[in-house]
């Protein structure tokens, strides 16, 4: 989901700059109305990102100062549902950033196969999944490389975002002509059922995926996960943010499970815990590490 395009040069409320380095206090003051009335905390997701996102939608609505925004939000509780599909920048497609998938499917899924015996169970999970067509694209190349009969028998997708909405249109799995055209045509006919100008996904494609609203920063990650496919979500926390879902990342992963990140997130702190299987492609596999709890792991990337 794209920011709105707009005619007119944006509102621009008070932001930190390098001769004003503080934070407008009544910026503080709208993320404290979120967390007690709507129970949203963003203490770990990046200022610049979110004061970005709400001016956006504070100019949509002709509003210039946060204090004045936290006002219009007291005064109209359905404001909070327009905010929130603003703050959440939900950019995905089928197959998206090709060679890293071509690596997926050829090297990647391959190995976790050759890992396992013929009959067990496979877990994946998409972690920021938007509209769905991550996972989707994860359940075909499973699909391809299993036959569908043992893909439905075997595998486990969980598909996780915190937006209510997006993951309503996950769930339905209709996608437009232009949203699959990246699709091979061979795989279009296979898993999707043309439906007038839309396509929708097979039953047998979807029966082992499990859609979940979910927040990385706050719920507990899903459990014994062979390959974990997060890209482009982690961006938007800060350090603190990021070292807390990483270490859930870890303690969710098998011992010889896979962490696909997104092109943009090569973070300096990951090396901690895990290993670049590819630098271009942004794969990793766990660092063995002692057992350790993920409060005292954090702790310890802070100090580190």
């Amino acid at each position: 989901m794209h920011p709105r395009q707009t005619q007119s040069q944006p509102i621009e409320p008070r932001q930190p700059s390098a001769s004003h380095p503080e934070r407008d206090p009544a910026f503080d003051e709208l993320l404290t109305y979120l967390r007690q009335n709507h129970g949203f905390d963003f203490t770990d997701y990046k200022p610049p990102s979110l004061m970005r996102r709400i001016g956006l939608r504070m100019h949509e609505l002709g509003i210039g100062t946060y204090g004045d925004y936290t006002a219009y939000l007291q005064a109209n509780p359905n404001e909070f549902k327009p905010l929130i599909n603003t703050l959440w920048i939900n950019f995905t497609g089928f197959f998206r950033d090709t060679l890293s998938w071509e690596y997926l499917v050829t090297d990647i899924i391959p190995r976790i196969l050759r890992q396992k015996s013929a009959d067990a169970p496979i877990r994946v999970w998409s972690a920021g999944c938007a509209s769905g067509e991550e996972p989707y694209s994860l359940a075909i190349a499973l699909a391809e490389a299993l036959g569908i009969e043992q893909y439905q028998k075997r595998v486990r997708l969980f598909a996780s975002d915190i937006d209510a909405n997006t993951l309503h249109q996950a769930r339905q799995g209709h996608y437009s002509a232009l949203k699959m055209a990246n699709m091979p045509i061979a795989l279009r006919e296979r898993y999707f059922k043309p439906i007038g100008n839309h396509y929708s996904v097979c039953s047998e494609l979807r029966s082992p995926l499990l859609f979940l609203r979910h927040n990385l920063l706050e719920d507990p990650p899903m459990s014994q996960i062979d390959l974990l496919v997060c890209r482009n979500a982690l961006i938007y926390f800060n350090q603190d943010g990021q070292m807390k879902t990483l270490v859930r990342f870890y303690f969710s992963l098998n011992r010889a499970g896979v962490l696909f990140l997104g092109s943009s997130e090569l973070l300096p702190q990951a090396d901690r815990l895990f290993k670049l299987l590819s630098v271009q492609h942004h794969m990793f596999h766990k660092v063995e590490k002692s057992s350790l709890t993920p409060d005292l792991l954090i702790q310890g990337l802070k100090r580190a």
